[in-house]
C-alpha cells in the first residue's frame, strides 16, 4: 500500500520522530475518512486540489486552530510529493492549495522573577517524586529541550563531569547542550535518590515512582501544576518554559546563532521570533529612560 510505504520513508529516510509519525499518520486517516464520507472516494491518490481545500474549510469550520490546519495541510503536502515524485500521480494537486494564514503572535514567557520564585520558594517536598519534578523543571529552563528531548533523555546521556547532556532532536539530530555547574550538582543529586529508589542506573534520566519511563501527559501536568503557582499565564506547559528559557537568553545578551543552535532549530528564521520580545523590552526601557520618550 502507497501510505504505507510513505510512513516507511518518513520512518526510515527521512527520520522523523515518533511523534512526528503518528501525526502523519493520523492526518492521513482523517483526511481518508473525510474524502470516502464527502465524495465516495477511497483512493486517497484520486483526490483533487478542491477537495484538498475543502477539507482545510471543514476543519476551519470545526474550530481548529490555523496552526493545526496548517500543520495537517503539510502532511498532505509532504504525502503528495512523496507519490508524484515516484510517479505513483501524474500531478502535486497541493501546490495550488492556498494555506490559511497564522495570526502573528509572540511566545509566552514566564517572568525571571517568577522563576526565580518557583525554584527558591515553592515547596516541592523531599521526596523521590518532588526533587525529580524539581529536577524536570530545571532541566526544561535550563536547556530549553523539547518535551519529547527530555523524556527520551538516557542517564548516559548526561556528563556530569563536563556539564553537558546529548540531546537527540527531531529527525534524529544530536545535540549537545552545556548547563551549569549548580544544574550539575543537582543532576548529581537527583541520580543517587533515583538509585536509592532502586531504579536502574542505565534507564530514562526521569522515571515515574514505580521506574517507568514518563509519558507526556505526566510531564504536562508536573509543569503546569507547578507554573500554577508563579503564573497566571493561560499556557503553562514545557514549550513555555522553553520560550521562557530563549527569552531570558537573549534578554540577556545571548547570540540568536546561539540560541539558534540550543534550541535545535533547522534555520534561523524559527529562532528569530524570540526578537520580538526583546524589542519590546528596549521599547519600555527606552520610554522609562528617555528624557523626551
Amino acid at each position: 500500500m502507497v501510505q504505507e510505504k510513505f510512513i516507511e520513508y518518513i520512518s526510515f529516510e527521512k527520520r522523523y520522530s515518533h511523534h512526528t509519525i503518528q501525526a502523519y499518520t493520523k492526518d492521513l486517516s482523517q483526511f481518508s475518512n473525510f474524502l470516502n464520507e464527502q465524495y465516495g472516494i477511497s483512493d486517497l491518490t484520486s483526490a483533487e486540489h478542491q477537495q484538498i481545500r475543502s477539507w482545510i474549510v471543514h476543519l476551519m469550520e470545526t474550530g481548529l486552530s490555523e496552526r493545526s490546519v496548517l500543520r495537517k495541510l503539510s502532511t498532505l503536502k509532504s504525502y503528495y510529493k512523496y507519490l508524484h515524485r515516484n510517479q505513483v500521480i501524474d500531478h502535486n494537486p497541493t501546490l495550488i492549495v492556498i494555506a490559511p494564514k497564522i495570526p502573528s503572535r509572540n511566545p509566552e514567557f514566564v517572568g525571571e522573577e517568577k522563576m526565580q520564585n518557583l525554584f527558591e520558594q515553592i515547596d516541592f517536598g523531599n521526596d523521590y517524586i518532588g526533587v525529580r519534578d524539581k529536577m524536570i523543571l530545571e532541566v526544561f529552563y535550563g536547556t530549553g529541550i523539547r518535551l519529547s528531548e527530555l523524556i527520551d533523555l538516557q542517564t548516559y546521556d548526561v556528563s556530569l563531569e563536563n556539564c553537558t547532556m546529548k540531546v537527540l532532536g527531531k529527525r534524529n539530530k544530536e545535540r549537545i547542550i552545556p548547563f551549569t555547574q549548580k544544574m550539575g550538582k543537582q543532576l548529581s543529586a537527583y541520580l543517587e535518590m533515583k538509585e536509592d529508589q532502586g531504579f536502574n542506573a542505565e534507564s530514562a534520566l526521569f522515571v515515574t515512582n514505580k521506574g517507568k519511563k514518563l509519558y507526556p501527559r505526566l510531564v504536562y501536568r508536573i509543569v503546569n501544576k507547578y507554573l500554577s503557582m508563579v503564573t497566571t499565564l493561560t499556557k503553562r506547559s514545557p514549550h513555555v518554559l522553553r520560550h521562557t528559557f530563549a527569552t531570558h537568553m537573549l534578554n540577556k545578551g545571548a547570540d540568536l546563532n546561539a540560541i539558534k543552535e540550543f534550541l535545535g532549530h533547522a534555520n534561523l528564521a524559527a529562532t528569530q521570533v524570540y526578537t520580538h520580545n526583546t524589542v519590546d523590552k528596549l521599547k519600555k526601557i527606552y520610554r522609562q529612560a528617555h528624557p523626551r520618550a
